[in-house]
């Protein structure tokens, strides 16, 4: 799919971060889109922003859909039809995701599933909800975002990272699996899947926001919890004030989105023109390129402290989790 003019796309997560460039991207070019979020106000600014510099003629519509839940992503469905007029889409792009559920054994379990469910099953049910429209269509391509951590589960050796990862390990043997079935099946179809490092989005602080622990909200229980990690990552952390704690859980949030390698208009870019390309695998930013190479090279060590010892001496990940002593 060389062009997006006069196509119709569908992308989740579309209130911040790379689902907003990707609407805008899109719209700019002449493309239609529906997208959802949880958030109603940045979901509206992507709106605006979009169809500023849309060409006269382009829909952009926004749906208040929670994509781990089906009923919602099935009413997400229906309203494309009806705002777009149309039985058939393009372009799916799973973009939605948020972190947390850290610990399999230390973190509550709603927390790990709720990551899980968004994370994996977010992709699964929109997947398997838009599916009949993509291939109702002339041609269609399904985008589905997995992360670094679908290719390394970690963010550091004394940080636990088992949600996110197992979904967006799950999200990659997904997509992959999806080239023989579309090829048998549905051949007029192609899927790609993203594997972003870090990007400069707002997924830290959405992530708090959908778990209901922004740095405001947070508990007793969640502010020992987020000392016991910073101690085990070498940050002495029990004589800091629950309220500069929290100030400091917040200033992270922001460094990750404001101080990050890759912008999320650079990623979503990296993408079009990736599917542009007709690649099945698409990996955005120098970091996610280099984990791959070296986890590829010596998978038995990608867990040793060295190996993260040595990611950081090369200047990647600075705002993870720090060196093990």
């Amino acid at each position: 799919m060389e062009r997006f003019e006069g196509r119709i796309a569908v992308v989740t997560g579309g209130g911040t971060g790379m689902g907003r460039a990707l609407v805008r991207q899109l719209a700019k070019e002449g493309c239609h889109v529906a997208t959802c979020d949880v958030f109603d106000e940045p979901m509206a600014e992507t709106k605006d922003l979009a169809l500023e510099a849309a060409p006269e003629g382009t829909r952009v519509t926004t749906f208040r859909a929670d994509v781990s839940d089906e009923g919602q992503v099935r009413a997400f469905r229906d309203a494309v039809e009806r705002e777009h007029a149309t039985e058939h889409i393009h372009l799916l792009f799973n973009n939605a995701g948020i972190g947390g559920g850290g610990s399999m054994i230390a973190d509550d379990r709603s927390t790990w599933e709720r990551t899980f469910g968004v994370d994996w099953g977010g992709v699964y049910h929109c997947t398997r909800t838009f599916l009949p429209m993509l291939i109702a269509a002339e041609e269609g391509h399904l985008v589905n975002t997995s992360s670094l951590n679908g290719l390394f589960a970690s963010i550091g050796p004394m940080t636990p990272h088992t949600a996110y990862s197992a979904a967006k390990f799950a999200v990659r043997g997904f997509s992959e699996a999806l080239i023989a079935d579309f090829r048998v099946n549905a051949p007029h179809l192609r899927v790609s899947v993203v594997m972003p490092g870090h990007i400069g989005t707002s997924i830290v602080l959405n992530s708090a926001k959908a778990h209901g622990n922004s740095a405001d909200d947070m508990t007793e229980e969640d502010l020992e919890r987020f000392r016991r990690q910073l101690n085990r990552q070498g940050l002495p952390a029990d004589g800091i004030s629950d309220e500069d704690l929290r100030k400091g859980v917040q200033m992270l949030g922001e460094q990750f989105r404001d101080n990050a390698p890759t912008s999320a208009e650079e990623a979503a870019k990296i993408i079009l023109d990736g599917v542009r390309a007709n690649r099945w695998r698409i990996i955005v930013g120098h970091d996610a390129e280099v984990i791959d190479a070296e986890v590829r090279k010596d998978p038995e060590h990608a867990y040793d402290v060295d190996f993260w010892e040595n990611m950081r001496s090369r200047g990647l990940f600075g705002l993870f989790g720090a060196p093990a002593e």
